[in-house]
């Protein structure tokens, strides 16, 4: 695979800072002999926290940061003193990032909203001082709290591409050509299988100023949810799209036989994707006599929206940008 700027995986060693031992300090001035304790709290260790950045759009900054260690809280003093707080290291991340344990694969949160803020790693409590400690009964105490250890561990970033319309078809269906068609996106275009090896995002135009995200995802093949070609890599990026718009290329034998078998692959992925608002399109149709366009019409499933277009002519293709805002229309309401 070439060089790329896309990255969607990292894992990184993230370690919190220890938080601060309270002190046993016991005041002593001039004419106070015996002041009692004033020993002050010990700081918090530095928390790890993720920050959904809409300015990011991969984690290559994160790729070769593998080790990140935040700051120890520094330990109380005399007069109730204290200590410093750990400073909290902040990892700024594109909005949709995935936060899992590394060793469980458990998901611990998702950033999907620009500015949001998580903490991945806790820092550790500062300990209390001998202040704390002081009693009727116990009025010079000569302990103090040590601090809590921080926390480390192994931990795995994904990024799910945010989108309102994701482009969902085999190897050569025409999705980059599409995106490039109705976006300034300039996708790889080429005539070989995986030409797209990275979501690549397009803003779609609209009447009146008005615009929706597109996303050619990466071609899927038969066996995709098994790992099989490229597609189980990016599959997830489809969770995050409002609508999938399945393309079909013209030269296809079978339109219906090959949505059933993309809709078969999202299934064992995430059958939660089938709920998602569908639509095909049919790329390519150029190529089409009447009599041919009628065959692949008659193999097409009769519950989903459909359309034939060129991206080379340009035929339909304002009729598809209307259907898809007429179903992001739908989908908000």
């Amino acid at each position: 695979m070439p060089d790329s700027n896309f990255i969607d995986y990292v894992k990184i060693f993230c370690a919190s800072g220890n938080g601060g031992a309270g002190s046993t300090h016991l005041r002593r001035a001039k004419y106070v002999p015996k002041g009692g304790p004033d020993g002050g709290d010990g700081g918090r260790g530095g928390h790890i926290i993720l920050r959904a950045n809409p300015q990011f759009w991969t984690l290559i900054h994160l790729k070769y940061r593998k080790h990140i260690k935040a700051e120890h809280g520094a330990a109380g003093s005399g007069q109730l003193c204290k200590g410093k707080n750990g400073a909290d290291i902040y990892l700024d991340v594109p909005v949709g990032t995935v936060a899992k344990d590394a060793e469980t694969g458990d998901v611990l949160f998702e950033l999907i909203e620009p500015g949001e803020e998580r903490i991945l790693v806790k820092g550790g409590r500062g300990g209390l001082g001998n202040n704390n400690f002081k009693s009727a009964t116990n009025q010079t105490p000569r302990y103090a709290q040590p601090g809590e250890p921080g926390t480390e561990g192994w931990f795995i970033l994904e990024l799910k591409v945010l989108a309102d319309v994701g482009l969902v078809g085999f190897p050569n269906a025409g999705k980059s050509t599409l995106l490039s068609k109705v976006s300034a996106a300039k996708p790889k275009i080429a005539n070989y299988p995986f030409t797209t090896l990275e979501p690549n995002l397009g803003i779609v135009r609209y009447y009146d100023d008005k615009s929706f995200i597109m996303a050619d995802i990466p071609g899927i093949i038969e066996g995709a949810h098994e790992g099989k070609g490229i597609g189980l890599r990016f599959l997830r990026h489809i969770e995050r799209n409002s609508i999938l718009l399945f393309l079909i290329a013209a030269d296809t034998e079978d339109a219906g036989k090959e949505y059933n078998i993309l809709l078969n692959e999202l299934r064992e992925y995430n059958p939660e994707l089938l709920v998602k608002k569908r639509l095909l399109a049919i790329s390519k149709s150029d190529l089409l006599d009447d009599g041919r366009k009628a065959e692949l019409e008659a193999s097409i499933p009769g519950d989903i929206p459909h359309v034939f277009f060129s991206s080379m002519t340009g035929d339909n293709i304002q009729t598809l940008k209307d259907m898809l805002w007429k179903a992001l229309h739908e989908e908000e309401n």
